[in-house]
């Protein structure tokens, strides 16, 4: 199990990622445009560096949704190899067989 404040600190980012998206989309665009003037786009971009790091969407980490393991991770069940063994293997996980010869 991984530690309680390393998921709550991941939840909290994908929190700030959702709110600050769209802000940080329009400011993205205004950069990447060539057409706006340099000294709009330096603003823009300075704007955006004072935005807080963890509302960038980079800084989220995929976790499993049972044991909060970061490595591992199968994005299709959003779970670690190891969770899904488990369940595959108590026939908690649809399609999943456990496998015997």
């Amino acid at each position: 199990m991984a530690k309680v404040s390393a998921v709550e600190k991941n939840k909290r980012r994908r929190k700030q990622v959702a709110k600050d998206a769209s802000k940080r989309a329009a400011l993205k665009a205004m950069i990447k445009d060539q057409s706006t003037p340099i000294e709009e786009r330096f603003r823009a971009t300075l704007k955006l560096a004072e935005m807080p790091r963890d509302g960038s969407k980079t800084r989220i980490r995929n976790r499993c949704e049972v044991s909060g393991r970061p490595r591992a991770y199968y994005r299709k069940l959003n779970m670690s190899r190891i969770a899904l063994r488990e369940l595959g293997s108590l026939g908690k996980v649809p399609g999943i067989v456990k496998s015997s010869w």
